[in-house]
């Protein structure tokens, strides 16, 4: 073999064994979703919070000098996802009483979801934006906040998407770190959701473009159990 040739990728195809439906890619998420729930359940909220305490400052201070270096200007990015035989507002419902919870049904949405929760200062959230494990804050949720995104491009149609919820991502000390704005539209057999994230400008891409797919993989085991409860 030359040196410009590759070797074709190996595949594994599972023949027999396991009589229950799913792949073995199935089967390794099924697994790795049980033991990140252990070690958040073993670990604690507190816990959490003093094994990652080094990381979070350190990915709070990225976020932070991000910031101070757009000088208030963001960059967005969008995620669409559409749902079958569940309504915008049956999910909405179910995410109220998931804040209003414990923050299990929160938490367990996402690998990198690690405190969720609401205190004196707002919704907060330690989670993964792009590498960096942040501590921040949601606030502002609902129609009366949309002042900063009323000329935005990312404002759909009211008409087509009634319900709309916006939030500035801040630090502790206040800091602006990015901002969220999420607009649902209810179709002829389920609802559209776009999730728009705000990142400042000086963000790396690659941080934006992981968001896009922590959007994703939140947003859809959300619904998911959405529609389990709604069942």
């Amino acid at each position: 073999m030359t040196d410009n040739q590759t070797s074709p990728p190996v595949t594994v195809t599972l023949e027999s064994g396991p009589t229950g439906a799913g792949s073995i890619d199935d089967f390794e998420l099924f697994y790795a979703r049980r033991a990140v729930d252990r070690f958040r359940t073993l670990l604690g909220r507190q816990g959490l919070l003093d094994l990652l305490a080094a990381d979070i400052e350190e990915g709070n201070a990225f976020l932070r000098e991000c910031a101070r270096t757009s000088d208030g200007s963001f960059k967005a990015g969008t995620t669409v996802l559409a749902t079958q035989s569940l309504t915008s507002g049956a999910f909405l419902a179910w995410m109220d009483s998931a804040f209003a919870g414990d923050g299990s049904a929160l938490l367990a949405a996402h690998p990198e979801h690690y405190v969720m929760g609401t205190d004196a200062i707002g919704a907060r959230v330690v989670e993964n934006i792009g590498t960096h494990v942040s501590d921040f804050y949601m606030g502002g949720w609902g129609t009366d906040a949309l002042a900063w995104a009323a000329d935005a491009d990312e404002v759909l149609p009211e008409s087509e998407y009634p319900r709309k919820m916006s939030s500035n991502l801040f630090l502790a000390d206040g800091t602006v770190v990015g901002r969220a704005l999420i607009q649902f539209g209810d179709t002829a057999d389920g609802f559209t959701a776009n999730l728009t994230v705000y990142l400042p400008t000086t963000c790396p891409d690659d941080v934006l473009e992981h968001h896009l797919r922590h959007y994703a993989v939140e947003f859809r085991n959300w619904i998911v159990a959405a529609a389990a409860a709604h069942a």
